[in-house]
């Protein structure tokens, strides 16, 4: 596991994450123009999708795929539970602020997913391809479990048409699933005609999109006084216990080696785009510097770090891959 560890800190994309993270700590100028940054998601988003279609294609649909997007909708209906039962018992935090840190939780960082796909790859691990559908399906599910947390509470939440635009056709989602049911369509004859757009400049784009993740996340721990200790404390030990939830659906499903820890940083993960977006239009009170510091500055570097190595590390060895 160390060694693994010592191989992922040192890989271009983690480096490149803590040069921008070194640069916002350091009050350093350096940024990525805003529409750079939008584009390089696009990209990273529609090579991933495309790639998982594509594997898809050629593995064929199974009854191991439904049960394993069935596993994920319902991790991403339960997490949310679980980490707000762990905020209320370790931190402060408000019943509102709460669940919707909550609902981040339950989410995923398709970032992050990235980087961990990146990391098998370079180990020469396979993995399932329709994961990535398992991740685009734990984008909702846990909005839905955040807000039923506010409303049992506070009946504070606007289950509205707006929110439901938010959650049906989020961007991401939205260009995920698309690009997935492309390379589904097209198969390898597809992908062989765009390889040198989305396979060789992959891991480049990528550098450069975790560098300006380094950076907002500098920004954000900069910030950090809105956490008390225990919302910190919560920011490392739930991830943690997702990746456990995770983990044991993936033993039980059988998924090999690569889904298994693909399926650990699903459930590991935290996110800063989808969930964010629906809070600000359903739960406005809730305080946006929290759920994103605590989701982007925190969990994020510690998935990214330390996270992704243990995880490969854990699912080798109860795989025996």
């Amino acid at each position: 596991m160390l060694q693994l560890a010592a191989d992922n800190l040192l890989s271009p994309i983690v480096l490149s994450f803590v040069l921008g993270l070194g640069a916002a700590l350091a009050r350093s100028d350096l940024s990525v123009p805003e529409a750079v940054a939008k584009g390089m998601s696009i990209y990273l988003l529609f090579a991933i999708g495309f790639k998982g279609g594509v594997s898809v294609s050629d593995h064929g649909i199974d009854v191991t795929l439904g049960a394993t997007l069935v596993a994920g909708i319902l991790l991403s209906f339960a997490l949310p539970l679980v980490a707000f039962g762990m905020l209320r018992a370790l931190s402060g935090m408000s019943r509102t602020d709460a669940a919707a840190v909550a609902g981040h939780y339950g989410s995923i960082s398709i970032v992050t997913f990235v980087a961990a796909s990146s990391v098998l790859s370079d180990a020469g691990i396979a993995s399932e391809g329709y994961m990535v559908a398992v991740a685009a399906a734990m984008e909702a599910p846990a909005i839905l479990s955040a807000l039923w947390l506010i409303s049992r509470g506070q009946g504070s939440a606007d289950m509205g048409s707006d929110l439901w635009r938010e959650i049906l056709l989020n961007g991401s989602i939205v260009l995920l699933l698309g690009a997935f049911a492309i390379g589904a369509i097209t198969g390898q004859d597809g992908l062989d005609k765009i390889a040198s757009f989305i396979v060789n400049p992959f891991q480049g784009v990528l550098c450069l999109f975790l560098l300006d993740m380094g950076l907002i996340a500098g920004r954000g721990l900069r910030e950090a006084g809105v956490l008390d200790r225990g919302a910190i404390g919560f920011g490392i030990l739930m991830p943690l216990a997702g990746a456990s939830a995770g983990l044991a659906a993936g033993l039980l499903l059988g998924l090999s080696t690569g889904g298994v820890m693909l399926l650990m940083v699903l459930s590991a993960s935290a996110s800063y785009i989808a969930v964010p977006a629906a809070m600000r239009v359903a739960v406005p009170q809730a305080n946006p510097s929290i759920y994103l510091t605590l989701s982007l500055a925190i969990t994020f570097p510690f998935n990214l770090t330390v996270g992704i190595p243990l995880y490969l590390a854990v699912a080798q060895t109860l795989t025996g891959g």
